[in-house]
């Protein structure tokens, strides 16, 4: 069989080793899994009773339009329900986006490191690969503004970015949109918006009625503790979702999914403690990092990128083999560093303990 040429030799995407894995191959009872920014905390219990409620209905097709929480999104955001396009985790709006806008003909401008699916999507369509790289961890607009030519179809900015966890400010990024070319798409993907807390951080859907090549990604992954059901979306210009629903599968989006997402969005109270001890837990590691003279990046996400200053996969290795399960720096283009998840405050103590003999072995 033949398949496209783009698809010889790209690798598929690597999640985090799973942690039934990791027991059986070191023999370890408890296994803690801080790679994938998953929310520690799980997600909400009104989430939970809605998914038991939504049990009989299993064998029914999945709402194809989200309607429920497609009306309680545009509520929340002020938009119009015609804005929005659910996709199976926000990585499908990116793949749906690629799939509509990109051919061997354009090309798309990101930066790098950042997340990996707006290259890895566009290389399938088979589209010229523009990457720009961080300066300081954060994205050089004005880099990114400098490859855009008359065949860009989309700009990514991963805002706060993965793996770093810095961000484009405010002005920074208003000052981006009024110069990129209006027939060229700026996505800022926003995965870790809910755990946000700088005061100039971009507010976003305001500016939609003002650049309408403006598209904003969100996801129920993350801060909500969703991600099993996959479930995120897309907020644009109501012509624009238009042309590309067409792009979108039907029922993409799961009947557990829709109802937990639903139910997730009235639990105000326990968004609000997730946030809140995320943003102890990262204090826990920015006082370990201090401590040992170790360069980190302040972040806005639930994560945090330190330079170990030694080989990332050794300190992944090592931590593996003592039942936790991060992400090495060498696969995120950042080779010294470790990238971790925040955790419950136990868990950021037990990995920062490891941590602390590993840097005295």
């Amino acid at each position: 069989m033949k398949v496209k040429k783009q698809l010889i030799g790209l690798s598929p995407y690597k999640p985090g080793k799973p942690i039934s894995e990791v027991k059986k191959q070191f023999g370890l009872n408890e296994v803690v899994k801080l790679a994938s920014n998953e929310n520690p905390f799980g997600c909400s219990n009104e989430a939970k009773k809605a998914i038991s409620e939504a049990l009989d209905n299993l064998a029914i097709y999945p709402d194809g339009y989200a309607a429920t929480i497609r009306t309680e999104v545009a509520n929340l955001l002020n938009v119009s329900e015609e804005q929005l396009i659910f996709g199976n985790g926000s990585d499908e709006i990116i793949q749906i986006l690629c799939r509509a806008l990109l051919n061997n003909e354009t090309n798309t401008v990101c930066a790098v490191p950042s997340f990996p699916q707006y290259k890895h999507n566009a290389v399938i369509e088979g589209a010229e690969v523009r990457e720009v790289s961080l300066i300081d961890g954060v994205h050089d607009l004005d880099g990114m503004l400098g490859q855009i030519n008359e065949n860009t179809r989309i700009v990514w900015v991963c805002n706060p970015n993965n793996p770093s966890g810095t961000y484009v400010s405010s002005e920074v990024f208003k000052n981006f949109l009024a110069k990129v070319p209006k027939d060229v798409l700026v996505v800022s993907d926003e995965a870790y918006y809910e755990y946000v807390v700088a005061e100039d951080y971009p507010d976003t859907t305001p500016l939609l009625a003002e650049f309408e090549n403006l598209m904003i990604l969100r996801t129920f992954s993350k801060a909500y503790g969703l991600a099993s059901l996959r479930i995120g979306y897309g907020v644009g210009n109501p012509e624009f979702i238009q042309k590309i629903e067409p792009a979108r599968e039907p029922f993409n989006t799961s009947v557990l999914a829709q109802v937990a997402a639903s139910a997730a969005l009235t639990d105000k109270q326990f968004l609000s403690y997730c946030k809140e001890r995320n943003r102890e837990g990262l204090e826990q590691f920015y006082q370990f990092c201090e401590k040992n003279n170790l360069h980190y990046y302040p972040s806005q996400g639930n994560f945090i990128l330190m330079d170990i200053q030694k080989p990332g996969n050794d300190v992944f290795n090592y931590l593996l083999e003592r039942g936790f399960i991060v992400r090495s720096g060498e696969a995120l283009g950042f080779p010294t560093s470790i990238r971790v998840t925040v955790g419950s405050t136990e868990q950021n103590k037990a990995i920062i303990e490891q941590l602390e003999k590993f840097l005295n072995s």
